[in-house]
C-alpha cells in the first residue's frame, strides 16, 4: 500500500462498483471503503454539519481534508479519495520521523487558520471528545498518524472529522501531542509501535511548527490536562456502551487500565515537558 488511503482488504461488489475496505477506526473499524473515486463509511447525525464544515474550508483555501460527496440512499457518506500513505500501527518508522510530525502541525495551523472564517452556529456536532472549555472554531480533535495522508512522509491531509467540534485551537493541538508526541506510558508506546523517542522535545517540534507563541505554549500545558481527561472519559463511556466491536477493540488497543498508566507516566513527566516549551 503506497499510494492507497490505509491497507484495503476484502473486496466485495455493490452496484458495479468493488468496495475495498480500509483499515483504521475503532467505532467504524471494517466499515469504511473504497470505491472507486470516493471513500464511503457510516455517517452520524453530524455528517451534515461536517460536511458544511469541509466544504468551507476548501472555499476559504485549505486542501488538505476529503472533499465531501454527499449522504447515500444507504446512510453512508461518500468523500472523495486522497491518494497517498496512511500509517496505521504498528507505525512504519518514517511516520514517527520529526519532519512527520512537525508537518502534521502546520497541516492543522492550515486548517485553523482556515475555519476562522466558519461560523458553526446552528449546526450540531459530537462533543464525545469536545473541548470541555467550549469555544468557536471547530477543531478536529482526533489528529492520530492514521488520520494523516502522507506524500513522502510529509502530512497533507487529515481524515476522518467525526469528531469535529466547536472549541479551542490549543485545545486540538494538545490533542495533536496526545496521540503524536505520544503522551502514552512507555508500555503502551511500545505496544502500538512508537518507536523510543526523547518525548518533550517532540512537543516543543508541534509548538513551534504551529507557531504557538509564549502565552500559548503555557495554556497547551493545561488543554493536555483536558485531553487526556476527555479521552480517558470517551473511553469507559464507550466500553459501557459500545457493542462487542468497540470493547474488542479497545482491548486491542490495551484496555481501560492503558489510562490508569498514561495519567500516571504523565505526572511523572510533566515538569520536562514544562521546561521543553521554554
Amino acid at each position: 500500500m503506497s499510494t492507497a488511503c490505509r491497507q484495503l482488504h476484502s473486496v466485495c461488489q455493490t452496484s458495479g462498483i468493488a468496495e475495498q475496505q480500509l483499515d483504521g477506526g475503532i467505532a467504524n473499524a471494517g466499515q469504511v471503503v473504497r470505491a472507486g473515486p470516493h471513500v464511503l463509511r457510516p455517517s452520524s447525525p453530524h455528517s451534515g454539519s461536517i460536511h458544511v464544515f469541509l466544504r468551507a474550508v476548501k472555499d476559504f483555501g485549505f486542501e488538505g481534508a476529503p472533499t465531501p460527496v454527499g449522504i447515500d440512499e444507504d446512510g453512508r457518506e461518500r468523500l472523495v479519495f486522497i491518494e497517498g500513505d496512511v500509517p496505521v500501527a504498528p507505525y512504519p518508522d518514517w511516520s514517527q520521523s520529526d519532519t512527520a510530525l512537525a508537518s502534521i502541525a502546520r497541516l492543522l495551523r492550515g486548517l485553523h487558520d482556515a475555519a476562522r472564517e466558519f461560523d458553526p452556529q446552528g449546526l450540531t456536532w459530537n462533543d464525545g471528545l469536545a473541548d470541555p472549555a467550549g469555544g468557536t472554531l471547530v477543531c478536529h480533535n482526533d489528529v492520530e498518524l492514521s488520520n494523516v495522508v502522507f506524500r513522502d512522509g510529509i502530512a497533507v491531509a487529515l481524515l476522518d472529522f467525526e469528531f469535529a467540534a466547536p472549541g479551542r485551537p490549543v485545545y486540538d493541538l494538545a490533542q495533536l501531542a496526545r496521540l503524536c508526541v505520544p503522551i502514552e506510558d512507555d508500555f503502551d508506546q511500545e505496544r502500538i509501535g512508537w518507536l523510543p523517542a526523547d518525548r518533550p522535545p517532540r512537543l516543543r517540534l508541534i509548538a513551534d511548527a504551529y507557531g504557538l507563541d509564549r502565552d500559548g505554549r503555557a495554556e497547551l500545558l493545561t488543554a493536555i490536562n483536558d485531553a487526556l481527561a476527555r479521552i480517558e472519559a470517551a473511553a469507559r463511556r464507550s466500553m459501557d456502551e459500545g457493542g462487542p466491536n468497540t470493547v474488542a477493540t479497545m482491548n486491542r488497543r490495551g484496555g481501560i487500565e492503558k489510562f490508569d498508566r498514561r495519567r500516571r507516566w504523565w505526572t511523572t513527566h510533566h515538569d520536562q515537558f514544562a521546561a521543553a516549551l521554554l
